[in-house]
């Protein structure tokens, strides 16, 4: 039997405090090199597809694959699935709405490495910007006030509806373009479909952070090359972040990245330890993730009976 596990079934079994130690603990675990291939092609019509083979950890008898179409024009804009796998015979355990898993698993890892990276919180907290307010910003705002507080909120989004949604569900304010939340915010968040730096170096400063979610295929671009080069830079993986990330956007080669989030977790690389220095996070995404967050929400499923079961065999 299968588990067929939709947007509100898991959103009944999730919550950010054991997603966020699910990917720690993954980080820590998936010390070796990348196992697993993201596929991605243009389509003839106005989106993209992509997959994500397989996601495995160590310790977890399971595996997914992961299915997604990205078309910037709709809403929402990804949608797909992903199948979660027996690692003992290969019975299909589950099958996971994808759009969820996805912004879960990229809001909640980008929320750790922001948390890690942005320097130790202060008191009164720090001023927090986001832009572009979708599902991957939502998360990443969430999964960060588990770990840290902030004492004021701004935001900004290409649709001012959007964006006037997401400031009044977190008690932000509004700002009018990118690079007036860079003026005043210590922390910012990046989740868009930019296809252009919306930021670069003059519009940022010293002992700044900047997390960003944009650019996880060719094509996409959030931040200038020089932002990057003159920031302390950590991706998830280096070799991907040259090929369609961050690097490959700004034409920068592997080695401009100085450390992954897993070697900062597990102490290889002691992170910033400057506080006047510029940190940058700009993770592309890794096909462990996906696995992390589906085996979570599988066996929380599973112990609950929530979502429905059939029988593709019959």
């Amino acid at each position: 039997m299968t588990r067929l596990l939709t947007r509100s079934d898991l959103q009944a079994v999730l919550e950010p405090v054991s997603c966020i130690g699910a990917l720690r603990d993954g980080f820590l675990a998936a010390a070796s090199p990348t196992v697993g291939q993201r596929v991605r092609t243009d389509l003839p019509f106005p989106g993209t597809a992509t997959a994500l083979i397989p996601g495995v950890l160590p310790g977890v008898e399971a595996y997914t694959v992961k299915v997604n179409a990205k078309f910037p024009g709709a809403r929402p804009a990804l949608r797909g699935v992903i199948c979660l796998h027996s690692g003992h015979d290969g019975e299909l355990l589950a099958l996971l709405d994808s759009a969820t898993v996805t912004a879960w698993r990229t809001g909640l890892a980008a929320a750790l490495g922001t948390h890690l990276l942005a320097g130790p919180a202060s008191a009164e907290g720090a001023v927090l910007g986001v832009i572009g307010a979708g599902a991957q910003a939502e998360l990443m705002v969430r999964g960060l006030g588990t770990l840290r507080r902030h004492r004021e909120l701004v935001v900004h989004d290409a649709d001012p509806n959007r964006a006037n949604a997401f400031a009044a569900r977190h008690g932000g304010r509004l700002l009018g373009s990118a690079a007036e939340v860079a003026a005043v915010a210590d922390i910012v968040l990046m989740a868009t479909w930019s296809r252009a730096p919306l930021l670069r170096l003059a519009d940022t400063r010293p002992g700044q952070h900047v997390t960003s979610l944009g650019a996880d295929e060719p094509g996409k671009q959030e931040l200038s090359a020089d932002v990057l080069e003159s920031a302390l830079l950590v991706v998830d993986d280096r070799e991907l972040a040259a090929s369609m990330g961050a690097l490959a956007a700004a034409g920068l080669p592997a080695s401009a990245a100085e450390a992954t989030l897993g070697e900062v977790l597990r102490g290889d690389h002691p992170g910033r330890t400057d506080a006047t220095a510029r940190s940058v996070y700009a993770p592309v995404g890794l096909p462990w993730q996906d696995l992390a967050l589906a085996w979570l929400a599988y066996r929380q499923a599973e112990q609950h009976d929530l979502g429905q079961r059939i029988d593709l065999l019959s």
